[in-house]
């Protein structure tokens, strides 16, 4: 009945409504979605349930399969694939997780809406449902009634609603497709409507929903389609419940083959959060921008200027403790398998600039709905308190090292532009007195980072308090205000980097030895940063070129995930990255055309 048996990828296109999503693999099988958050129990674990798992996926197979073609709907994650069979015969599937207005709110169940209709000749169908539980221990149990079937969960009880005939699905016979057919797999109650005409009518509101959204952001007139697609896969990132912003959707992808760097990125990274939310305020998205306002301000206030966690739960949850599950045998086999996160334990003291330079925009926003006042102000300066007493301490980084601590220049650069821009929102605000206090301190972390980090007999600066090693993050210098990028001992740390860190057209992190022995993959953000390097020295046409190869290593999804190998292309590491997506955004707008160019 089905496609050859592959080994799994990330050649992945997923689907979402901001509080829940699912990826979908080439064959319109579901392989990957947790609930009833993205950090919660899978669902659907066949990711990393080997080449050929009993459970954990949904899918709907054609008899004779020959040919799959697969894309979105234009301008939304709303997924149309269509199997044609040997004999001519073909479906259409439609998958999507509902979302829109209704009732004056936004509707987003925890659930994925599937339709399946009749293209060509007589097809004949098989339908699988089978999520898993206890991580994809085993498949989940269930119970049906006349119309509809139960999938008991670890953490939640799922209920399909649909009009095929319930023994096809629990019996996974093969029928005719003679008319289309609805599928709602969402929370465990009744579905109020009849589910043919429900479901059609929730997908017209959904695509309307988000054709809407895009028609909101501020694009390039280059390379639309990349950010586009980037801008939504962001936003299917967010949970809108809380604001969060998860790093992706994936746990424990390796960055390269039996690595060991198998980490869960299924939580709000303060550090991925800050640079998703920049990417989108530089297209307009302002509802992604004042949520995550929210969600900081609860963290502001949580920590009391104290200590802050780089890395929380979608839910500000603190307790996100790493632990190695058994249960399932990982993606393509490369065990460990993690869930939690042992970063949240970590000092990385870059976090407390991460916090304050988005939260200082609401000084300046007059879009914003709840505009930042007097008294935010006074509560972000507990964080900037922070940033100053630990900008010369040392810390994890923001590559999160785990047994090796340095004072890294780029964490001392976040802790100065913290104090920089409280100075400047106090100028802004009026108070003169707090300005002078902020602009003081600014200077003192600027003279102790030239100090400590500049390295005279190579003109560069070095990426730790007295060390000569390089990483990719010295790149951003320019980016936070720190140098100019014209500024000799900027261009110095850029040829070094470029002749040391640059292998073909990628960009490694760095490239001595870390915890687990050397790199063997590039990080496709620092290639991205690379490319804005490039463009701020004036060679835009290389810069053109890298970002090209890079439009073309992303999934027919139109997406990319953290790292990419040497020779084969082939991406690795968890999917989709926001960091990578962000990329996109950042270089499209960099290296476009003026829309003033139409004329």
């Amino acid at each position: 009945m089905s496609a050859p048996v592959t080994q799994p990828n990330l050649d992945l296109a997923p689907i979402g409504n901001c509080a829940i999503s699912a990826l979908i693999d080439r064959n319109g099988r579901y392989v990957w979605a947790c609930a009833p958050r993205v950090d919660g129990d899978p669902v659907f674990s066949a990711l990393m349930n080997g080449d050929a798992p009993e459970h954990g996926f949904w899918d709907i197979e054609l008899e004779g399969l020959k040919h799959v073609s697969q894309a979105y709907i234009h301008n939304t994650p709303v997924l149309r694939t269509v199997l044609t069979a040997e004999d001519g015969a073909a479906v259409e599937i439609i998958d999507f997780a509902p979302r829109h207005k209704k009732h004056s709110r936004t509707y987003r169940p925890l659930a994925f809406a599937r339709t399946v209709r009749p293209l060509d000749g007589a097809p004949r169908v098989r339908v699988r449902l089978r999520p898993s539980a206890d991580w994809g221990a085993r498949a989940a149990e269930r119970t049906n009634g006349s119309n509809h079937i139960r999938y008991l969960c670890t953490d939640v009880t799922l209920r399909l609603t649909t009009d095929c005939p319930v023994s096809h699905v629990l019996d996974e016979r093969v029928f005719r497709l003679e008319r289309p057919m609805a599928f709602f797999l969402g929370p465990d109650e009744g579905y109020d409507q009849e589910v043919g005409p429900g479901v059609s009518a929730t997908l017209d509101r959904t695509v309307a929903y988000w054709k809407d959204w895009v028609r909101t952001l501020y694009i390039p007139l280059d390379y639309q389609e990349a950010v586009i697609r980037s801008a939504i896969t962001l936003k299917l990132c967010a949970y809108e419940e809380t604001g969060a912003i998860v790093a992706a959707m994936t746990t424990s992808v390796p960055e390269f083959p039996e690595s060991g760097r198998n980490w869960d990125y299924r939580y709000c990274w303060i550090r991925d959060a800050y640079y998703t939310v920049r990417a989108l305020n530089r297209l307009g998205a302002v509802d992604m921008l004042e949520n995550y306002l929210v969600y900081l301000r609860n963290l502001v206030d949580s920590s009391a200027g104290g200590h802050v966690q780089p890395v929380y739960g979608v839910g500000l949850e603190e307790d996100i403790d790493e632990r190695i599950v058994t249960s399932v045998e990982g993606y393509r086999g490369m065990k460990p398998v993690r869930v939690g996160n042992q970063a949240r334990e970590h000092l990385q003291h870059d976090v407390y600039g991460q916090i304050v330079l988005p939260l200082v925009q609401s000084f300046y926003d007059q879009r914003l709905l709840r505009p930042g006042s007097i008294d935010d102000f006074y509560a972000l300066e507990k964080v900037g308190e922070r940033a100053f007493a630990m900008h010369d301490q040392v810390d994890a980084g923001l590559w999160e090292f785990r047994t090796i601590a340095r004072v890294h220049t780029y964490s001392s650069v976040m802790c100065w532009a913290a104090c920089d821009r409280l100075g400047k929102a106090a100028s802004h605000l009026g108070l003169e007195q707090r300005a002078e206090v902020w602009r003081e301190r600014a200077g003192i972390i600027r003279k102790r980072i030239e100090t400590e980090t500049f390295i005279p007999e190579e003109g560069r600066f070095g990426a730790s308090f007295g060390g000569e090693e390089l990483d990719a993050s010295l790149l951003q210098l320019v980016d936070l205000g720190f140098l100019d990028p014209m500024d000799p001992r900027q261009v110095a740390t850029f040829n070094a980097i470029e002749r040391d860190l640059k292998k073909g057209p990628y960009l490694f992190r760095y490239v001595i030895p870390d915890d687990f022995g050397e790199p063997e993959t590039a990080f496709n953000f620092c290639t991205f940063w690379f490319i804005e390097a490039l463009h701020q020295n004036g060679r835009d046409e290389e810069a053109r070129e890298i970002f090209e190869q890079m439009l073309s290593r992303r999934t027919h999804a139109g997406l990319l995930s953290e790292d990419i190998s040497l020779g084969d292309n082939e991406l690795w590491g968890n999917y989709p990255q926001t960091y990578s997506l962000v990329g996109i955004i950042n270089c499209a707008i960099l290296l476009s055309r003026s829309w003033t160019d139409v004329r």
